[in-house]
């Protein structure tokens, strides 16, 4: 059993959203055994930006959903997707 990587790709509420608080609030609420492993800013469109982090989580059932619960929780996130599962480098 190893660790899992997975992308998500967050959207904020709107262009105004500090991404960079949302980061740090997602370091407070990942359930344990779930860790920030890295994260970027990308452009969307019309100054609209995403958050895309990397979580490293444990292989076990229910996979990515506790994460997923944890972070759509946070203010100020409007939705999320993961777009990447793999394992880390």
């Amino acid at each position: 059993m190893g660790d899992v990587a997975a992308t998500i790709k967050i959207m904020p509420e709107s262009v105004d959203t500090d991404l960079d608080a949302i980061k740090e609030k997602i370091v407070e609420v990942l359930p344990e055994g779930a860790e920030l492993y890295g994260s970027e800013i990308e452009p969307v469109a019309f100054g609209l930006k995403a958050l895309k982090v990397v979580i490293l989580v444990g292989d076990l059932e229910g996979g990515t959903e506790s994460v997923e619960e944890a972070i759509n929780n946070i203010d100020g996130v409007e939705s999320l997707q993961v777009v990447e599962l793999g394992r880390p480098v």
